[in-house]
């Protein structure tokens, strides 16, 4: 059994994979007291989370490998968080603090004496305390920086919290029953907005797993005994079909005129790309280089945060139109994507396509497109800048069924 010493300090470190371009997070604990060894020793616990886009501190140098390669030390910020480009890997990091926090007070409190009564009365006042509050603060301590998306989402959850429990929620009431209440009622919860109906299955499996999160934040701090977000399983995902433009179909719609010339060059340009509208909404000149009379893209993309490099077509490069001054807008005037929607859906009648096409289609057939030509789905994956192929894999079903169809294509009557 482990044993503390006073002072024992905890960290969350990263140790790079030998394989794959990511970073492995642990925990470190020094020193610890290990029965059969007589000097303290160095604990690491691995907690099954990678990171691939660490911000490394270039003032810090951590050491010089053999070969001269340098390596520095990560970034982090002023609690001693690591700190990444990618939302999802600084949610990673934020999780991997709030493990490391645990073991803190579990080598403190293991360094003191006769307070487990002290513990137990400040356990009664947490209980008190409201859920929904803490919520709301967990948003702001997590997400004060994270993208506009992911703000929106965690502040639905709360107004769904709001909606079925009223404004107070004590932690007390907060079990396993609670939760599996507030996930029933989560599957059947209406749109926001305005919108009419109840949201999606995707919808709801989404702001689930962000009040699970919730509840696994609550867990570390010490709100909950008990960790609730691990007694719990998530809503399953309706896969819901992802539409998207054949060949024949978006050469149709690029011989179609559009009323926003505009907006047919940035639809086009997605198709090329797999650009998202937020993305191609942002895009300025500085971001457009051509090399050895190749065009490519440098930027960040808006969901993910996460820096890409994408080669782009001679067409898509001209779709760009003519440079400009490095701070001017690529698609300049191109309007949001609520204020798209009609001029889009004119465009689509007029050339004869009748599937329900959003901005959001010209992605999917991007990557539905490049599959079908045989591009290999890892390249596809990276293009589209997902952090994991799994996400890419919906787009190979399309294929697979397609391919199913043509199987079956050619009918002979055979003589026996």
């Amino acid at each position: 059994m482990k044993k503390h010493i006073k002072n024992t300090k905890v960290a969350v470190r990263l140790r790079k994979s030998e394989y794959h371009n990511e970073w492995y997070l642990y925990i470190e604990s020094y020193p610890v007291i290990v029965p059969n060894k007589e000097k303290p020793q160095r604990i690491r616990e691995y907690i099954n989370r990678t990171i691939t886009s660490p911000i490394w501190d270039k003032k810090r140098l951590a050491r010089t490998k053999a070969d001269g390669t340098i390596t520095y030390k990560p970034k982090r910020d002023v609690t001693g968080v690591i700190q990444c480009k990618s939302d999802v890997d600084n949610e990673s990091c934020l999780y991997a603090d709030g493990v490391r926090k645990l073991r803190q007070r579990e080598y403190d409190n293991a360094s003191l004496y006769n307070d487990s009564e002290k513990e137990q009365l400040a356990q009664k006042e947490r209980l008190k305390e409201n859920f929904i509050k803490y919520f709301k603060e967990t948003l702001r301590k997590r997400h004060k920086n994270s993208s506009t998306s992911i703000q929106i989402n965690w502040k639905r959850v709360i107004k769904l919290l709001e909606l079925f429990y009223g404004d107070y929620i004590p932690f007390s009431k907060v079990d396993l029953s609670f939760v599996e209440n507030f996930k029933n009622k989560t599957k059947n919860a209406p749109c926001g907005g305005g919108k009419k109906g109840a949201i999606s299955s995707s919808t709801a499996s989404t702001y689930f797993s962000i009040f699970k999160a919730g509840l696994k934040q609550a867990f570390i701090d010490g709100y909950l005994i008990i960790d609730l977000s691990a007694k719990v399983k998530g809503i399953p995902v309706t896969q819901s079909r992802r539409e998207y433009l054949t060949s024949e179909e978006l050469n149709k719609l690029a011989s179609t005129p559009c009323e926003m010339e505009v907006l047919k060059r940035a639809g086009i340009f997605s198709c090329l790309t797999g650009l998202r509208h937020g993305d191609i909404q942002a895009l300025t000149w500085d971001k457009v280089v051509i090399e050895d009379g190749k065009g490519k893209l440098l930027f960040t993309q808006k969901k993910t945060k996460g820096a890409e490099y994408t080669p782009i077509s001679d067409q898509a490069l001209e779709l760009c139109g003519t440079p400009s001054s490095p701070e001017n807008l690529v698609f300049e005037d191109l309007p949001d994507a609520s204020w798209i929607s009609k001029p889009l859906k004119k465009w689509i009648e007029l050339s004869g396509i009748k599937k329900k096409i959003t901005f959001h289609c010209f992605r999917h057939t991007y990557a539905t497109l490049q599959l079908a030509s045989g591009t290999d789905i890892y390249t596809v994956s990276k293009m589209l800048g997902h952090t994991t192929v799994t996400t890419t894999q919906i787009y190979a079903k399309i294929i697979d069924s397609k391919k199913d169809m043509a199987s079956e294509a050619i009918q002979i009557n055979i003589n026996k």
